[in-house]
């Protein structure tokens, strides 16, 4: 299967991929406008229950929008949104208490401290008895490694430091599913491996993680799913391993014949370049025995020859260019607010 094949298919829940498990999240037909401006436009998406399901897109794509109507914080302009099940925002109420979500940056009173602040999310939440909130709190700020800054004022706190402490307010009660928005922002290297440390806890619990990221280095690392966007529309989605084999074909063969192992190549119409140490391959149309065939036939040595898989880089590089022309909608919440828009 091509890049273009992925392109084509994985669009369609039912042939995704993401259909083998129950969805713990759904949308249909989803289409969010501003006013003339289309933020999401006809997306069809499902979060399989248990994954952790990367949303990868450009600057403009929708992800935050979709992330807002899927916890009901917008309604869609057109189109169907279910949350276990339940249609949203209808269902909100029931629904939402078993969703921890750090959506654009946490909101906190700033001349509170860090546990004061988590104190008072605690008290709101349906889920947490109120002779449990305490441990609850030090159990939330122990996850994110803020114990020993737990009693400073929310306001001295770096912009890291903020990230943690939204990301302790959504887990203070355990969560069928955990949305993530951007939530390595301004964090260190060590901040972005505790992250990740996070993310593996809770998929390892079995909590699902829809986590929206521009780092694609990180989906690549912690996620099972991943679910790419482009000018409001779903170009792709589906299992990482299965996109990831979906591109073309590669095979990387290490040779120190390389120019004349391109010329026997390209000599036979197989597509090949030049690598650092050989070449490599586009397998698209010639199968790997076909190709070492060909080079030994011409005299090339061939020390070392393997499959080269797609990374996430290369993959979402190719969906996304095709929209590179056109001028991204980047709508904030506040503009949208100045504009005077109903949500």
């Amino acid at each position: 299967m091509t890049i273009r094949d992925v392109t084509q298919a994985v669009p369609a829940p039912e042939g995704s991929g993401a259909g083998t498990r129950p969805a713990v999240a759904r949308t249909r037909g989803l289409r969010k406008v501003y006013r003339s401006a289309v933020a999401v436009d006809g997306v069809d998406l499902e979060v399989p229950q248990g994954a952790v399901v990367g949303m990868l897109g450009p600057n403009g794509s929708g992800k935050t929008t979709t992330i807002r109507m899927l916890l009901g914080l917008v309604r869609p302009t057109e189109g169907e949104v279910e949350l276990f099940g339940q249609p949203m925002p209808e269902s909100a109420e029931s629904t939402l208490p078993h969703v921890g979500a750090l959506v654009e940056g946490p909101g906190f009173h700033p001349f509170l401290s860090g546990r004061d602040n988590l104190l008072r999310f605690a008290a709101a939440e349906p889920l947490l008895p109120s002779n449990k909130i305490g441990t609850a709190v030090a159990d939330a700020l122990e996850l994110v490694g803020l114990s020993s800054a737990a009693n400073r004022r929310y306001k001295g706190y770096s912009l890291g430091m903020k990230q943690r402490l939204g990301l302790a307010a959504a887990l203070l009660v355990p969560r069928k599913l955990v949305v993530l928005d951007e939530p390595t922002n301004g964090l260190d290297p060590a901040g972005t491996r505790e992250i990740r440390r996070i993310m593996a806890e809770l998929h390892a619990r079995g909590t699902t993680v829809l986590v929206s990221s521009h780092l694609l280095s990180e989906v690549e690392a912690t996620c099972t799913h991943v679910i790419v966007l482009s000018k409001g529309t779903v170009v792709a989605q589906g299992e990482l391993g299965e996109l990831l084999e979906a591109g073309n074909p590669t095979l990387e063969v290490i040779t120190p014949d390389a120019a004349q192992a391109v010329d026997a190549l390209r000599a036979n119409r197989i597509p090949a370049r030049l690598a650092p140490d050989g070449v490599l391959v586009d397998l698209v149309a010639s199968p790997a025995p076909q190709v070492i065939e060909t080079l030994v036939q011409a005299g090339v040595s061939v020390h070392e020859a393997r499959r080269k898989r797609t990374g996430l880089e290369d993959l979402f590089a190719r969906l996304t260019e095709s929209h590179e022309d056109e001028a991204p909608v980047d709508l904030e919440l506040n503009e949208v607010e100045q504009a005077g828009v109903a949500s």
